[in-house]
């Protein structure tokens, strides 16, 4: 089971204040889940006070990628809906669902994340759907693929940022 309940108050509370950081050293998480593709490669999903943060490494290659609130003071830009470097590329998108779409998903994440391997999910205080979760598998060819939903519950707006990455070294 990969479904932590955090006794911690989220850091990261605002969808906006989200940035992306890539390739700095990685915070230590409150909850980590690790993978290996079954020839050398590792990729370790952190979920952060702040979001999250995962890690890939591949023989001597490495790529870090970090999206929170924490990431703009680092030296990151904005959440940007679409980046890409060097054999990385990310998407991301903001929804702010009907309240009942919102609570389906947190449940639905919730789930996942209590019966399959591959998700990690940290549940904060206040409420069902302060959460962070996070899914991964190995490329066929080599690289990584993940994804990950991070869940602001609000009393007259919920909101919803997903993110879509993948690193092929």
């Amino acid at each position: 089971m990969s479904l932590h309940d955090l006794d911690v108050e989220p850091r990261d509370v605002r969808a906006e204040a989200l940035g992306l950081l890539l390739d700095a050293p990685a915070p230590t998480p409150l909850a980590q889940l690790t993978l290996d593709d079954g020839r050398g490669g590792v990729l370790v999903l952190g979920v952060l006070g702040a979001s999250h943060v995962v890690t890939a490494t591949a023989g001597a290659r490495r790529l870090t990628e970090q999206v929170s609130c924490d990431a703009l003071a680092a030296g990151g830009q904005e959440l940007p809906e679409r980046a890409e470097a060097g054999g990385y590329s990310m998407t991301s998108a903001v929804t702010a669902p009907p309240r009942a779409e919102f609570d389906a998903t947190a449940a639905r994440l919730r789930g996942r994340a209590e019966r399959d391997a591959h998700w990690l999910c940290g549940a904060f205080p206040g409420g069902a759907g302060a959460l962070t979760a996070l899914t991964a598998a190995a490329l066929p060819t080599g690289g990584w693929t993940w994804e990950t939903w991070h869940l602001y519950p609000g009393a007259e707006r919920s909101v919803i940022v997903t993110t879509r990455s993948r690193w092929t070294p």
